[in-house]
């Protein structure tokens, strides 16, 4: 799902409540903001940045329970990951910007000389690349190195894991096999990517696709060099073609990154490249990363998905070290999806029923209150998406259940004493406090809904996502949570929604809504380039949905992260809802 790996240890009704009475999400603490000395106060860093500084040198200390899901650009699809590399090893033609609030939304040239010349009514992409750009070992980055890269995401027999975006758009009927089973003499044979010169790369579209830029700042747009491809095992060396290498990594323990001497920083505008050296550490209980940072022994947890529970209060009822904690939005919405194929949810009513019985403050209180479990939601785009506003139509802000509405919905759909379904959810995090929350609150309008808990392993792909399971377990309800792949609508919602991508296995459309009007707006908006418009067209869609009253949200997902004081320059990208590691120093 995305990009963000597992999901945060579930807290104790009662601890929730004690963090919710902390504070709303918002500033409780005086922040100042100048020049010299930046923001300051709880929630510093998702308003600009804390601690500003050029000094070079030290030691980041970073953390991890997990390892990455991939080191090598192709494959990785974590959250932390892709913020982890555009950091510190791959560069693209183009990335993110490295600033606070809306402006690090924004795509920038990073081994691009300036934006695509864009033709063809948008089926036409030409990209220069920069003067003096390298590989760790001297050698030039050429749009060969780049083409290559791309094609290296096509050998998903081989490379599996990533996202498969550039598939999709570019192999246009070709059925490029990928690098390794490439005829092509100079294994460059994907037709729709062509290189005229070492400084020119041109892509060629099936047709217009608004976002595709941003298809381009994903790591596996990133350049590798063909003759130091090691395949499946690239990713315990990759060859940086950004400001750090690898010195070590040593899979399940530690990764240590020391400075490219062949990273040019006139080439790159993005990163700071402060540290002498980057330690991630990996393996570490949850607990004990908690205890590191509260210790100053470690700077950041990488995955960012939140303190635990034990370390919660510790934080938030603690003046002093509430000051270098924050709490962004992540860009996911939890929500669950109404199965429109599972009676008697294909009668509107019902599911509009469930829409005023839900209790979404209690199951913000389950996911930790509103600091450390987010927002109360009300409509399926999350406030990092061009198009978000404050459509609410079923006056859900308050987050309290509205049982006589409720009461109405379900004589109109015939069953004014309710009925009985099953919610569907997984057996870990916060997930199953969150469905006993909304199965409390169902019961309150005479909805009898029963639990069925999964492994999570299984869950997106096979229960939920396979829409026979759905019918056959008579899922009424299934629990889920969502982020963008990329910040724009088409990289949020149109998975969700779109009818034509409804899949016997793997399916994302959970409530199997297929709207020909939501259809045919989707394939607008795609299209659309300018911003406003594209915006505005996905806003349409986003109430639409909401009128077919397939999907609850309850909740725009937050974070509780703390931060070593000593870390410099730091602040929360929007792009990826956490610290930017890009520009991370040390004190």
């Amino acid at each position: 799902m995305r990009m963000r790996t597992g999901a945060l240890v579930a807290g104790s009704a009662a601890i929730a409540l004690v963090l919710s009475a902390c504070g709303s999400g918002g500033d409780d603490t005086p922040s100042t903001n100048s020049s010299a000395k930046g923001e300051t106060g709880f929630n510093a860093a998702t308003k600009g940045v804390v601690n500003p500084s050029d000094k070079k040198g030290g030691t980041l200390k970073l953390a991890s329970h997990d390892d990455p899901d991939s080191f090598d650009p192709a494959r990785a699809y974590y959250a932390w990951v892709w913020n982890f590399t555009k950091g510190y090893y791959v560069r693209s033609l183009l990335t993110n910007e490295a600033k606070p609030g809306k402006d690090g939304l924004n795509l920038v040239p990073d081994l691009a000389a300036e934006m695509p010349k864009i033709e063809d009514g948008g089926k036409k992409y030409t990209f220069k690349l920069k003067d003096g750009v390298k590989f760790e070992d001297g050698s030039p980055i050429t749009s060969k190195d780049i083409k290559y890269g791309i094609e290296r995401v096509f050998a998903q027999d081989v490379l599996s894991g990533g996202p498969t975006y550039l598939i999709d758009v570019l192999d246009q009927g070709q059925s490029y096999p990928g690098p390794y089973k490439d005829t092509d003499a100079n294994k460059l044979g994907l037709k729709s990517v062509q290189t005229p010169d070492d400084k020119t790369i041109v892509f060629t579209l099936k047709e217009p696709l608004a976002d595709f830029a941003y298809l381009l700042a994903m790591p596996g747009a990133g350049p590798v060099p063909a003759a130091k491809d090691t395949g499946d095992k690239y990713g315990a060396k990759p060859v940086s073609s950004g400001p750090y290498k690898f010195q070590s990594y040593d899979e399940g323990k530690k990764a240590v990154l020391v400075r490219n001497e062949n990273w040019d920083p006139k080439t790159d505008s993005v990163r700071k490249a402060l540290p002498d050296q980057i330690d991630l550490t990996i393996g570490t209980a949850v607990e004990e990363i908690d205890n590191q940072l509260l210790s100053g022994s470690v700077d950041v947890d990488v995955a960012q998905v939140g303190v635990q529970p034990g370390a919660q209060p510790k934080i938030l009822l603690d003046a002093e070290k509430k000051k270098n904690a924050d709490t962004p939005n992540t860009g996911f919405i939890r929500y669950f999806s109404i199965n429109t194929k599972v009676e008697p949810f294909d009668d509107i009513h019902c599911r509009k029923a469930v829409q005023y019985a839900t209790d979404k403050s209690t199951m913000q209180t389950a996911r930790g209150g509103a600091d450390a479990g987010g927002d109360i939601a009300t409509n399926m785009l999350p406030p990092n998406i061009a198009g978000h506003d404050d459509y609410d139509p079923y006056n859900t802000k308050s987050g309290k259940p509205q049982i006589d509405k409720a009461k109405e919905e379900l004589k109109l759909c015939g069953k004014p004493d309710g009925f009985e379904t099953v919610i569907a959810t997984r057996n870990a995090g916060k997930e199953p406090k969150t469905a006993e929350a909304l199965q409390a609150a169902l019961k309150n309008v005479g909805i009898n809904a029963r639990l069925d808990p999964t492994d999570a392993s299984l869950y997106f792909r096979s229960t939920i996502g396979a829409p026979s399971n759905t019918h056959a377990k008579g899922y009424g309800l299934m629990m889920a949570g969502w982020g963008a792949d990329f910040p724009t609508g088409y990289g949020y919602l149109s998975v969700l929604v779109d009818g034509r991508l409804i899949l016997p296995s793997g399916n994302n459309n959970y409530a199997e809504l297929n709207n020909s009007e939501v259809n045919s707006l989707i394939d607008q908006a795609k299209v659309e380039t300018d911003s406003k418009k594209s915006a505005e067209l996905w806003t349409k869609i986003n109430h639409i949905v909401m009128d077919e009253a397939v999907m609850v949200p309850f909740v725009y997902d937050k974070a509780l992260n703390y931060r070593n004081p000593r870390v410099t320059n730091v602040f929360v990208t929007e792009f990826y809802g956490m610290y930017d590691f890009s520009t991370l120093g040390v004190s």
